[in-house]
């Protein structure tokens, strides 16, 4: 679980700053379940560049309350939460010198999103909030306002989830441990699992991905797996310490992700068998395929460019398909464009899309 967060402060000198407002929104890695925002009381001037900056200034702040009224509500959103924000050092910095002062020492683990994107989305102008979102065709409202910021980071962040594929983000974020008896444990799994369809990650204590499955419907194909009794599925489930997932929204998307997944995270359980590769081009060197994504608004996309698959992307913004260099920003990049051609070539042949774009690369820069 992540809390992902935005804060604005009074500006000032190092560690006299105060909040002046905050939003938080608890999102479990792919949708939000909680939310708090608040403008806050800082009890000392809020610096002018800041004013012209924020739009906030003492006045809007006279009722707004103070740090010590709103520290309960933060402390339960976040609890066993990892803290995220864009530029995540001064962010915690300023929650745990606002609970210093309460006497209460505030830790959590946190993660940076200008850090994830420097290894994730490289080769970007710039990698503040706006000019990134800008770039991905993030719409951000609101910008240098707390809730405005912690949205776009929201998104940014999920985006950097599906651009992930070594899964280095969840694995490493896998440190709350059920230690309830373990049929309690796999029915908690099981609970927490949606009626999807996508792919699943079977984690073990350390938070390795141990095994990848796949299916319409996530929640009954990880009840399969604790129902076998193979050796190699027994074996899954006395290791199993918790289950992630990402939804796919279609059978072309699961499959894609399914297949180069195994090929790079090569989790101990499970058969990797050796596919054959097709020889055989796309009928059109330049294509975008377009299907449904996960919820209605959203579409999934596959780029391939002089017949070669560079990778998929979410979008629910038109002009982030239309546009070839961000959509080329969104893409999460596939290392065996071979094995990913196959895939879907052999989809193609008995199955349709929503949509294909045949394009030219000189008309579409």
């Amino acid at each position: 679980m992540y809390a992902i967060l935005d804060i604005e402060t009074t500006g000032g000198k190092f560690n006299e700053e105060g909040i002046t407002e905050i939003a938080i929104y608890k999102f479990d890695g792919h949708q939000i379940v909680d939310q708090f925002i608040s403008l806050v009381n800082p009890q000392k001037e809020i610096q002018e560049f800041v004013v012209k900056l924020t739009g906030i200034n003492n006045n809007m702040l006279h009722n707004a309350p103070k740090f010590h009224e709103v520290a309960k509500r933060i402390i339960e959103i976040t609890t066993d939460c990892i803290v995220v924000a864009h530029n995540a050092s001064f962010d915690y910095r300023i929650l745990r010198t606002e609970y210093d002062r309460l006497g209460y020492d505030y830790i959590r683990n946190s993660l940076c999103t200008v850090t994830l994107s420097k290894k994730l989305i490289l080769d970007q102008p710039s990698y503040s909030l706006g000019k990134l979102c800008r770039n991905l065709g993030i719409a951000v409202a609101d910008r240098h306002r707390a809730n405005g910021d912690a949205l776009a980071t929201v998104k940014l962040f999920k985006l950097l989830l599906e651009k992930d594929i070594d899964k280095n983000i969840v694995q490493q974020t896998i440190k709350y441990s059920d230690n309830r008896n373990h049929k309690l444990k796999l029915r908690s799994i099981l609970d927490s699992l949606p009626e999807k369809e996508g792919v699943y990650y079977v984690h073990n204590e350390e938070g390795k991905i141990i095994f990848i499955g796949r299916g319409k419907n996530i929640r009954q194909e990880v009840n399969k797996l604790f129902l076998k009794d193979s050796k190699r599925a027994l074996k899954v489930n006395e290791k199993v310490e918790s289950v992630s997932f990402e939804e796919t929204g279609n059978q072309l998307f699961t499959r894609l992700k399914y297949y180069t997944e195994l090929e790079v995270l090569r989790p101990k359980y499970n058969i990797i068998r050796k596919r054959r590769l097709t020889s055989k081009n796309f009928n059109q060197d330049n294509l975008i395929l377009i299907d449904k994504g996960r919820i209605p608004e959203e579409k999934s996309v596959i780029l391939i460019e002089k017949n070669e698959v560079l990778g998929h992307a979410f979008t629910n913004l038109a002009y982030q398909t239309s546009q070839l260099h961000i959509l080329k920003n969104l893409i999460t990049s596939i290392e065996n464009k071979q094995l990913a051609k196959t895939i879907i070539k052999n989809y193609l042949d008995s199955n349709t899309v929503e949509k294909i774009v045949r394009f030219d690369i000189d008309s579409s820069e």
